[in-house]
């Protein structure tokens, strides 16, 4: 087996088990990170962007999207790694519950890069500003310190762990650019006192637009979420609620401050909130265009990691959503150690392009646009343990599985309390066992 000299970009949840994971085959990694501590996403800022759509590209940058009452979506059984659980710690200052507020999933993260060592691995407040290949197949990366003092620097392998949590995408809206009122993306959202008394258009309909809606509904005139994949059965008026509508995306909007929606049905609005999720982003990453992003595609990538054209030598982490994340996370991160190593096989760059366009034609059969390349919810069980049978390692545990399913299945009987009530304790206790073992 070779030892590689392996640069990770970005010290959140994926990088950090991406090093650990190069650490353990072999490797010597070094991670880079632009802010003073590990987390990535999960690193709570107050702060916002003066841009509030943050679609400024020379912008300063605030990295987290998080808001302080967010709470994760996963209970924390389903959230952790395999090997090292996120466990409940019963300490005084933590957040014992099921479904933790994001503070105490930083905790676990801090706790993780303690527990296997990785803080001597990690250069903070070093931003990586260019990486690419080199004649000779070695990778050059210049990275930029706080102080402004550039490096140089060569390595075997290039492991992308940046996240993608920091770019808004922005909904496209006819009329947009008459219509007066305000917009904001909802990476710039923290507190619900802002839109006090005013009346407030989300446009989403993932975790984020329905935890905010909730969280804005407390202290808004009226809030109105616009959704393009809501069942209509959905549409109206909230339970619970009198000052809450859920409708069908918007058709256009209007110079005396009108939305009007799908339906023919309009409001006077003060705000519209994108809730609309983000874009993939490497401005430090030169492949002369062997990898693109297209309309949110990071292509052409063999099963979300490997560019055929340059691997093993790029790879990349943590792209796929709608999974537990932080399971797909670790297992890729053993992939990429191992095939660097030579102990697992890749096919050749001609069969694995052959296997991204067939990909991509079965995308473009099912009608799937291309901004969901990355989406795997239909299958994230299917691709976690394909990637886990390359690895040579078992299958996800049944109970995990089933506990994600039931997050859903809970959620839609209980919108407002599936994070406090549910009806899985079976599988919580078989998740105990197995973390005994």
């Amino acid at each position: 087996m070779s030892s590689c000299n392996v640069a990770v970009i970005g010290a959140g949840p994926a990088g950090l088990v991406a090093a650990r994971e190069l650490r353990r085959e072999g490797h010597k990694a070094v991670v880079f990170e632009r802010q003073a501590q590990v987390g990535g996403t999960w690193v709570y800022q107050p702060s916002v962007e003066a841009d509030p759509l943050a679609s400024d590209p020379s912008r300063p940058i605030v990295h987290s999207s998080l808001y302080p009452s967010l709470r994760t979506n996963l209970p924390r059984e389903v959230m952790g790694f395999r090997d090292y659980p996120f466990l409940s710690t019963g300490l005084a200052h933590r957040d014992s519950r099921r479904f933790p507020g994001h503070r105490e999933v930083l905790h676990f993260i801090n706790d993780f890069t303690t527990e296997f060592g990785l803080n001597d691995l990690i250069r903070f407040e070093t931003e990586v500003v260019y990486t690419g290949l080199g004649a000779d197949g070695k990778w050059r990366l210049r990275s930029r310190r706080a102080n402004d003092e550039e490096v140089d620097e060569i390595f075997d392998a290039v492991v992308v762990c940046n996240g993608h949590h920091t770019e808004p995408r922005i909904a496209e809206i006819h009329g947009i650019d008459a219509w007066p009122g305000k917009q904001i993306h909802s990476h710039n959202y923290r507190i619900p006192e802002p839109f006090r008394d005013q009346v407030v258009i989300l446009i989403g309909n993932a975790f984020s637009a329905d935890d905010i809606s909730r969280d804005i509904a407390q202290v808004a005139k009226e809030v109105h979420v616009a959704s393009r994949s809501v069942d209509d059965s959905m549409l109206g008026k909230q339970p619970g609620y009198d000052n809450m509508w859920l409708h069908s995306t918007v058709e256009s909007v209007h110079r005396d401050g009108t939305v009007i929606f799908q339906d023919g049905s309009g409001v006077l609005a003060d705000v519209i909130m994108h809730c609309t999720g983000y874009k993939y982003y490497f401005p430090f990453l030169d492949t002369n265009g062997i990898v693109t992003v297209d309309d949110n595609r990071v292509g052409p990538l063999y099963k979300h990691v490997f560019p055929p054209a340059l691997a093993p030598g790029l790879s990349f982490v943590g792209l796929p959503w709608m999974a537990p994340l932080f399971a797909v996370l670790e297992l890729q991160s053993q992939w990429i150690a191992g095939v660097l190593s030579g102990r697992i096989g890749l096919p050749s760059q001609e069969e694995m392009m052959k296997d991204v366009e067939a990909f991509y034609l079965s995308l473009e059969a099912s009608g799937t646009p291309k901004r969901y390349t990355h989406k795997i919810g239909d299958y994230e069980f299917v691709y976690i343990d394909w990637v886990a049978a390359a690895c040579g390692l078992p299958r996800l545990e049944e109970w995990r599985k089933k506990m994600y399913h039931a997050v859903f299945v809970n959620k839609k009987v209980r919108p407002e309390a599936y994070r406090d009530e549910w009806d899985d304790e079976d599988l919580v206790l078989e998740a105990q066992k197995d973390f005994l073992k």
